[in-house]
């Protein structure tokens, strides 16, 4: 997740079409939806996005997120918590759309903050609970963040990320690392306590080196649409250095729009811009890194249909379940 500042919106979840949270920093942006891009001929899936967080001034619902994702060949998304409300979310909307297979977490920039106020413990063990549900297949976004927490809230990020790998071992789930500024940091922990068998650097951030050090580790780098900015020359060496079977592509929508539209609002049915992007970098053909990062995200996650959704009305809303649990 990029780092604008949320606002909360009342109301929780209507039917599961809205979002619960907003993008509030919105100042000198175009707010107007990107185009659809060309459909791929090869439908790949998104490996990580908010749709809890609603953005632009005509905020599309997950449902019409989705359904646009559909027509240009995203089949799927992985949907990403990042404190106990929005994982509750998260997990609660994913029982209830095949499209959407969830990632449930505290964010590394959540955690100073609960530690401060005795919460973290508690936050945790929701995390945990909520990392036993069905359709429930990731761990994250959860790692380490030095560019936002100064020296004295790290050693709380260090704690919660090292719960946060004990539970995806435990789940036999995948993670999910934000990692912002804290590349050997992250590394260092990964190594000490042990990386889960599925481990996926999010929205990669490192360069060449350090692909190279995780694709020797069989760690996976997932690219967002940075890669496509004019200054992401670092990005673009390590997408060259990443073996093509760890290779996986996200939005991290709202966030990190990938040009023409840099700016705009993000969301999974950008991906193809992205992956186009990829594709030219690499001097090869969309469809074949399609095929491949497809097979790459279903050997990490597995298949969407692997669970069954519930219907509708036998699943509560995200705001209503109980602390801890979904009813």
């Amino acid at each position: 997740m990029a780092n604008d500042s949320l606002v909360g919106l009342d109301g929780g979840v209507d039917g599961y079409g809205s979002a619960i949270r907003r993008r509030e920093n919105t100042a000198g942006r175009d707010l107007s939806y990107p185009p659809l891009p060309e459909p791929l001929t090869i439908p790949v899936y998104d490996n990580h996005t908010h749709l809890e967080i609603a953005d632009g001034e005509y905020p599309l619902s997950y449902r019409e997120q989705l359904d646009r994702a559909s027509s240009v060949g995203v089949r799927g998304v992985i949907q990403v918590g990042g404190d106990v409300e929005t994982s509750r979310w998260s997990a609660a909307a994913a029982l209830n759309e095949p499209r959407m297979l969830a990632a449930v977490a505290i964010h590394p920039n959540e955690a100073p903050a609960l530690e401060e106020a005795g919460a973290l413990d508690d936050a945790i063990a929701a995390i945990d609970e909520l990392a036993g549900q069905p359709r429930v297949v990731a761990v994250g976004e959860t790692g380490l963040d030095f560019f936002r927490t100064p020296e004295a809230g790290r050693a709380a990020q260090f704690r919660s990320f090292e719960a946060h790998i004990r539970i995806a071992k435990k789940n036999n789930l995948a993670l999910q690392i934000h990692d912002r500024d804290a590349h050997e940091a992250v590394i260092e922990t990964l190594l000490r306590v042990g990386a889960p068998e599925r481990t996926v650097f999010h929205c990669f951030s490192g360069d060449a080196d350090m692909a190279r050090i995780c694709a020797a580790r069989g760690w996976y780098m997932s690219f967002a649409g940075n890669v496509t900015f004019k200054n992401a020359d670092n990005l673009r060496a390590a997408l060259s250095a990443a073996p093509r079977n760890l290779l996986l592509v996200e939005t991290d929508a709202p966030f990190l729009t990938p040009l023409p539209y840099r700016g705009r609002p993000n969301a999974p049915y950008l991906l193809p811009n992205t992956l186009r992007g990829m594709a030219a970098h690499l001097e090869t053909d969309v469809s074949l890194l399609s095929a491949q990062i497809t097979a790459n995200t279903e050997l990490v996650y597995g298949r969407w249909d692997a669970e069954p959704v519930t219907a509708a009305h036998d699943v509560p809303r995200p705001d209503q379940a109980p602390p801890g649990r979904l009813a």
